[in-house]
């Protein structure tokens, strides 16, 4: 049984192949051929993003940064359907910080409303949202979520530019 080499999950039927490499579905082609592509980037290239990102405005709030990559955890429950999530955020501190209140206001609201995973995953994703309250990214320098997420979205444009297709920049 082949696993895809992107998320890791078996390949039970079909799959989509790229010479060597097996992928589970067309999702998963496109986004490992995006992290092949951010590979061959130059690591100069990547940092000089990188610094100019986090040194610059606030992309929510147009505010002084440093900008980071914030996570914020969100639960949410109706009698035997519960659903959690992890939510990446790039912006300065101040606008993570509402999104990260906002997110433990409405995991207490809508968390505990399913049996029996609402009720388990709530004070999870509320200790996480804390955690990360408590506990944010360096100011001093960018964190490695952020050159991740800088070099796909080089990746991402270099993509583009040699399909000939405008982007969106996500960073």
């Amino acid at each position: 049984m082949k696993k895809c080499a992107f998320c890791k999950s078996w390949i039970l039927f079909g799959g989509r192949k790229d010479g060597t490499l097996s992928y589970c579905n067309d999702k998963c082609l496109q986004q490992g051929a995006l992290v092949a592509m951010a590979a061959t980037i130059p690591t100069h290239v990547v940092e000089e993003r990188v610094w100019a990102v986090h040194q610059g405005a606030c992309p929510r709030c147009n505010g002084r940064g440093p900008v980071d990559v914030h996570m914020s955890y969100r639960v949410w429950s109706a009698l035997i359907v519960t659903s959690w999530s992890n939510q990446q955020q790039v912006s300065c501190r101040s606008c993570a910080m509402k999104t990260q209140l906002i997110a433990i206001g409405s995991n207490l609201v809508l968390g505990w409303w399913g049996f029996p995973w609402g009720l388990i995953m709530t004070p999870v994703q509320v200790t996480r949202d804390v955690i990360a309250l408590a506990k944010p990214p360096e100011t001093a320098k960018p964190s490695a979520r952020l050159e991740t997420m800088v070099r796909m979205s080089l990746a991402q444009e270099a993509m583009a530019s040699t399909a000939g297709v405008p982007t969106t920049k996500v960073a």
